[in-house]
């Protein structure tokens, strides 16, 4: 059976990047329209159901923000990004409040911008599974409405707590998950219950008990229990009707959404450091560039070489960040193809320390490395094993000391490799060494200042590790040294 092709859509005024956008996409197999203003970008994102669009935020007839209104309003599971070289703050909130999936900051390689349709068009897949599976268990309940005893079982035995009130507010059906959820020790059917509920839940059963009409959709709401966070609960209230069409009551699903309301808070956790990391070298550069342009300002040659250097280096700082980042999102969506073969650690840690050679020779750091002979080989990524040791021994060599040393041992246990990265460097005090693997974090006392970094190459080890079903291990004393040990399982499939 033919796959069909995922429909995309780009809308942008820019004539060069609008074709552009359309071979490269076209090559990947897509099968793509363009729009070239606003106006026909609604035209065809309301009469086509894409699965993706690619909306250009300032364009001259319509807005960006305009266009993805009326697609969502139309196509509501259309998976739509903005594409914009002049993003804020403020339009990443609106667009994303509006129903944008993401933002494509412009200018943006090849390689980035198929990146982001890939997402897009696995959230569409998502949301379509969902909608499927959604169809297909409300027409089995329909099927199992007139088997009662069935039915009791399995609402009493699923997480979600149920509770279903009549018209005048008495207990008509409920499980134990309700119970639990809303800190009822006890219920017995006839029982009043309104008074015993959370006013937010109240608030909708009543709204619905006093329609006039019965509108057959669900009301939601969320509940924070105390303490604040431990217990997220969200209510969603539909009513009931009877055979002729009248009311018969409410039911009251409640879902714990404690896990994803956490998940929410970490991932704003996540954006606001990324924005912070970001923003500090931005800000350097544009300072260097201003004061270049500025004529009132008189530089020499030797002062303008200087702030440019700077600048490459705040930039690299950058390139390596953003890489970094997208490592961990394709660790994360599992995207990354692996080509698992047969790797020689010996091989890998010699070539690593051929390629980390000029860094050995700044600080005058010697570099021993001893391995057993005929070690085995591991089933790995290449790319991703060497990447492991990049890290961990460019790290040795950044928190090393002038004429420092490292020691490099790889051997075999009975069904694992080991391999110990040792330096004599300015070592962690033991709150330091506690978030070592966290996301962005650098150890900062008087010993380390000055030393840059992204704050994510020892959590890219970490999840290389895990990866593997490995193990890693930390050992260090501060201003004596570092020594990490990384065990990997020999037999890895």
């Amino acid at each position: 059976m033919e796959t069909k092709k995922a429909k995309i859509l780009i809308v942008d005024d820019e004539k060069g990047l609008r074709f552009g956008t359309q071979r490269l996409l076209e090559d990947e197999g897509y099968d793509v329209e363009t729009a070239e203003n606003g106006e026909q970008g609604i035209k065809l994102g309301t009469s086509n159901d894409f699965d993706v669009a690619v909306i250009d935020l300032k364009m001259p007839d319509i807005d960006g923000l305009d266009v993805l209104k009326e697609i969502k309003s139309s196509h509501p599971n259309t998976v739509c990004f903005i594409a914009t070289a002049y993003a804020s703050y403020d339009t990443a909130i609106q667009s994303t409040r509006l129903g944008a999936f993401g933002y494509i900051p412009k200018p943006f390689s090849p390689e980035e911008f198929i990146y982001q349709v890939e997402l897009g068009v696995k959230q569409r897949e998502l949301i379509l599974d969902t909608q499927r599976l959604k169809r297909e268990r409300e027409e089995s309940l329909l099927e199992i409405a007139n088997e009662k005893s069935r039915l009791n079982t399995i609402i009493k035995s699923i997480s979600d707590g149920v509770l279903v009130v009549n018209k005048v507010g008495e207990v008509a059906y409920f499980n134990y998950a309700a119970l639990k959820y809303l800190n009822i020790p006890e219920l017995k059917i006839g029982d009043e219950i309104l008074n015993s509920l959370p006013k937010k839940i109240v608030d909708l059963v009543n709204k619905i008990l006093e329609s006039e009409k019965i509108l057959l959709k669900t009301f939601s709401t969320q509940i924070d229990f105390q303490p604040v966070q431990e217990l997220v609960i969200e209510a969603a209230c539909t009513p009931v009707p009877h055979v002729d069409g009248s009311l018969a009551g409410v039911v009251i699903v409640l879902s714990n959404i404690t896990q994803f309301k956490k998940i929410e808070q970490i991932k704003s956790q996540f954006v606001s450091m990324v924005a912070h990391e970001l923003k500090t070298p931005l800000a350097a550069v544009q300072g260097f560039i201003n004061i270049m342009l500025d004529p009132s300002i008189r530089i020499d040659k030797e002062k303008e070489k200087d702030y440019l250097s700077r600048s490459v280096a705040r930039l690299k700082g950058l390139t390596d960040l953003v890489n970094d980042l997208l490592d961990i999102s394709r660790m994360e969506l599992q995207t990354k193809q692996r080509e698992i073969e047969d790797i020689d650690i010996r091989k890998v840690i010699q070539n690593t320390s051929q390629f980390l050679e000029i860094e050995l020779k700044k600080k005058e750091i010697s570099c021993e490395i001893n391995t057993e002979e005929n070690l085995p080989t591991i089933k790995a990524d290449l790319n991703e094993i060497t990447r492991l040791i990049t890290n961990l021994l460019s790290n040795a060599i950044k928190y090393n000391k002038e004429n420092g040393k490292i020691y490099i041992d790889a051997s075999v246990g009975k069904n694992y490799l080991s391999i110990k990265i040792k330096d004599t460097g300015v070592g962690m005090k033991p709150e330091e060494k506690a978030k070592l693997f966290n996301e962005f974090y650098r150890a900062k006392n008087e010993k380390t200042r000055g030393i840059s970094g992204t704050g994510l190459g020892l959590t890219i080890v970490k999840r290389i590790v895990d990866s593997y079903h490995g193990k890693i291990d930390v050992d260090s004393e501060y201003g004596m040294g570092t020594t990490f040990t990384i065990t990997l399982p020999i037999n890895t499939n």
